[in-house]
């Protein structure tokens, strides 16, 4: 099942008061859930099918209710100020049989996912546009990025941004990795659907790693939620 471990993670998550006719029926988590993926761009049909395969049949229109009435639950946006970043890339599969590259950079120390985005191409030009999206997102001019290649340390330098080959602490990525592949099912071998498609998925699972996926390493917080409790953003 896609998102195969949410329904163990954040069954027991605090509720949002329901104003829909299914009040007893649809967990606050997958109303939030199907919130993040609309914020992500997919559409109300993805997100319907989203809350079909766990189980619960909803209408477009009951969705886009949810979309206007819980703004305040489904609202990702936040800047970070990191002091290590891992960044890397995985290939990936279309059902087309094209290649694409998953690029990702998470926070060392706070398992936060900065950012996230998918490319046709890898190298060190679309490891420097990555660089710079992330620059846009988030306050990272001072950070400490871990890379495994020449090619990213290049990257760095041509954004004004400073790193170290660092095979140890950056393998924080490669687990974060693994978890996409493991809980995205559809990662797992061929991303059934377009690159538009599997970016929706990403940015709707990272909104829940981010924001609703406990971590043992912060208290069993979201690593968002362990953030603003310290007054880190």
């Amino acid at each position: 099942m896609l998102f195969e471990e949410l329904q163990v993670d954040i069954a027991d998550s605090s509720d949002v008061e329901f104003l829909d006719s299914h009040r007893t029926s649809t967990p606050a988590w997958l109303i939030r859930l199907a919130c993040a993926a609309h914020a992500g761009a997919a559409s109300l049909a993805e997100c319907r099918d989203l809350c079909e395969w766990f189980g619960v049949e909803r209408r477009r229109a009951t969705i886009h209710h949810w979309y206007q009435a819980y703004a305040e639950h489904y609202d990702q946006d936040f800047t970070a100020e990191p002091d290590r970043i891992a960044v890397d890339e995985k290939q990936i599969q279309l059902e087309n049989g094209q290649k694409a590259w998953l690029y990702a950079a998470i926070d060392v120390d706070t398992k936060v996912v900065l950012h996230v985005r998918l490319s046709w191409h890898r190298g060190r030009d679309p490891a420097e546009e990555f660089l710079h999206e992330l620059k846009e997102k988030h306050r990272v001019s001072d950070a400490e990025f871990l890379v495994d290649g020449m090619g990213y340390l290049t990257a760095l330098a041509r954004t004004d941004l400073s790193g170290e080959l660092n095979y140890t602490d950056r393998n924080i990525v490669e687990k974060l990795f693994q978890t996409y592949t493991m809980r995205i099912e559809r990662f797992h071998e061929t991303w059934n659907g377009s690159q538009t498609s599997a970016e929706r998925w990403l940015t709707a699972y990272t909104a829940y790693y981010n924001h609703h996926r406990s971590h043992q390493a912060l208290d069993n917080q979201p690593p968002v939620e362990a953030l603003k409790r310290e007054g880190s953003i």
